[in-house]
């Protein structure tokens, strides 16, 4: 059997001036044109395509990866929005549709890219792609430990945060009073594990916690007072959110980091501000 939308091993059967029909040895085939053709090809040899449905809906096979398989989720470009949905570049030749329906919140224009899920629609066997993507992922079997980093991509918004997908296949959140730099929709981020609540709900920080989370802190600090000739008008009376705008980062983690440099004898606390001890800065 041939799967659309799947990676499928198949083998070169008939030569044609198109190209070359592969089969998979039960009868069922599909063409792979000429413009995807390996050097040397010959009869019998075994190729790994992609297999999808051409403009004029007929299964054709590609050697070219796209970007999503069916079954996966991922960030997809958006590349036109029209009456009945929106289209998506998926790297092959024909675009991917996700249609008004099956879109979570309507997609503007003005969207650069979305995370889409990718399925084949029941009613035309097409494959399509779909935004609500909350029903696809699953924290049944969790293999993860508090305190474990974790590749994000965030999905949508709510009151309590910002809704992430968690390595590809988990639900997570970010508590919007735990985002200390801007963050959108389709953005991929790297992200840790802060808890995991009842029901394998999973927490998620966008920064080490703990005493793990002092040393980014501390690489920021000093990229921040390098780029700044040596000196950030902050320190540990500076309101919380002039740390965020300026650092990215909370006062507590702030305060820990600069801690840190001070025993390290990096930096001198000044009474507006913090100071570099590096004689190139010194003036």
């Amino acid at each position: 059997m041939i799967y659309l939308g799947k990676y499928n091993t198949l083998h070169a059967d008939k030569f044609t001036k198109q190209g070359v029909y592969l089969t998979d040895g039960d009868g069922d085939e599909v063409l792979l044109p000429n413009a995807y053709l390996p050097k040397n090809i010959r009869p019998g040899d075994e190729i790994e395509v992609f297999v999808y449905l051409d403009s004029e809906e007929r299964p054709i096979a590609t050697t070219l990866r796209p970007t999503l398989t069916v079954g996966e989720i991922g960030v997809l470009e958006l590349t036109s929005v029209v009456p009945y949905g929106a289209f998506f570049n998926i790297g092959l030749a024909k675009e991917i549709l996700v249609p008004n329906a099956l879109q979570y919140t309507p997609i503007r224009e003005e969207d650069e890219a979305h995370v889409v899920y990718l399925m084949i629609d029941e009613a035309s066997d097409r494959l399509v792609g779909t935004t609500y993507i909350s029903k696809y992922l699953s924290n049944k079997d969790l293999d993860l430990q508090v305190g474990d980093e974790v590749d994000l991509m965030v999905y949508g918004k709510t009151e309590l945060g910002w809704k992430v997908v968690v390595n590809k296949k988990h639900d997570g959140l970010i508590y919007h009073d735990e985002v200390f730099k801007p963050i959108s929709n389709a953005d991929e981020l790297k992200g840790y594990v802060k808890k995991i609540r009842t029901g394998n709900k999973l927490d998620i920080a966008l920064e080490k916690f703990g005493y793990r989370k002092v040393e980014p802190g501390v690489e920021t600090i000093l990229d921040t007072l390098k780029g700044n000739d040596g000196f950030i008008p902050l320190n540990d009376k500076s309101d919380p959110e002039d740390i965020k705008r300026m650092l990215h980062m909370s006062k507590k983690v702030f305060k820990k980091a600069v801690g840190a440099l001070y025993k390290q004898r990096k930096i001198t606390l000044e009474e507006k501000g913090i100071r570099l001890n590096d004689k190139r800065y010194q003036g």
